[in-house]
């Protein structure tokens, strides 16, 4: 039974290069695995119970649903939500096709404006068989930005608010980076150093963090916030290539307008 301090309810494909990364995570019973996808350089991530094999998948991609679905089987899980850490511009969701094959739930934050259905915010919690997930809300990259927290494993997901040495782009979507900074050090800074970091996506080859690491090492973060808002009102990157087909799909748990050459391959 899906359980939250507050929440609210509304009315397949070609082979990949595949980064993973699987373990038992010994006492906590917590299966998990770090999935990617090449052409986004996005990770999707897996987290089940190991007792009653309930399952959640955070930040899916469409192109890899075939991928993320049949895992789920092989593993003998019950996928229970697809959960989203923003709407993305850069891919479309495998959120809704998920819907379809398993009757999971899709979750995002309220303030992402998009379609879901739960909706979460702030101290919201999600649970899977025995383990929970904090929501915080962290926006900057975009209004609806949140960061997955569960204190017992040691591990974030951070979406794309801090990425490994980086952070998510403030220029587009509602971006604002004294925002994104603010909550980068009050809210993810603030975990334990020890806590693990898993972003939505890594550029270079890198799988994880940590927050002492960032802490430390981030070339951004670790300016202050005068300089961090310079650094980014001075970036000068190219338009989101994806952004114009992801944004009207991803409002929609990514099932309109899909472009014709994703929907053949997941079908």
């Amino acid at each position: 039974m899906f359980a939250f301090s507050r929440l609210q309810q509304v009315q397949h494909l070609r082979p990949v290069c595949l980064r993973s990364f699987s373990t038992n995570m010994g006492l906590n019973n917590l299966i998990f695995r770090q999935l990617f996808d090449t052409t986004s350089s996005t990770y999707t991530y897996l987290l089940a119970d190991s007792k009653n094999r309930e399952a959640i998948l955070i930040d899916p991609v469409i192109d890899q649903v075939k991928r993320d679905w049949h895992l789920v089987q092989d593993l003998n899980l019950t996928l229970k939500y697809a959960v989203n850490t923003h709407m993305h511009a850069d891919h479309i969701t495998g959120t809704g096709e998920l819907k379809k094959l398993s009757g999971c739930k899709s979750i995002i934050s309220e303030a992402s404006g998009a379609k879901a259905d739960i909706y979460v915010k702030e101290n919201d919690v999600i649970h899977f068989g025995e383990h929970k997930i904090k929501v915080l809300a962290t926006p900057g990259h975009t209004n609806g930005c949140v960061t997955y927290y569960l204190s017992e494993e040691s591990m974030a997901f951070t979406g794309d608010t801090l990425l490994i040495r980086g952070c998510g782009r403030t220029d587009f979507q509602e971006g604002n980076a004294a925002s994104l900074y603010n909550n980068v050090h009050q809210k993810i800074f603030t975990m334990p150093d020890e806590t693990k970091l898993y972003p939505a996506h890594d550029y270079k080859g890198m799988m994880s963090t940590t927050v002492d690491e960032e802490k430390r090492l981030n070339p951004r973060l670790t300016k202050s916030l005068d300089d961090f808002i310079n650094i980014m009102d001075n970036l000068n990157l190219s338009y989101p290539k994806m952004i114009d087909k992801a944004l009207p799909a991803n409002k929609v748990c990514g099932l309109y307008e899909i472009p014709e050459e994703i929907a053949a391959k997941i079908k």
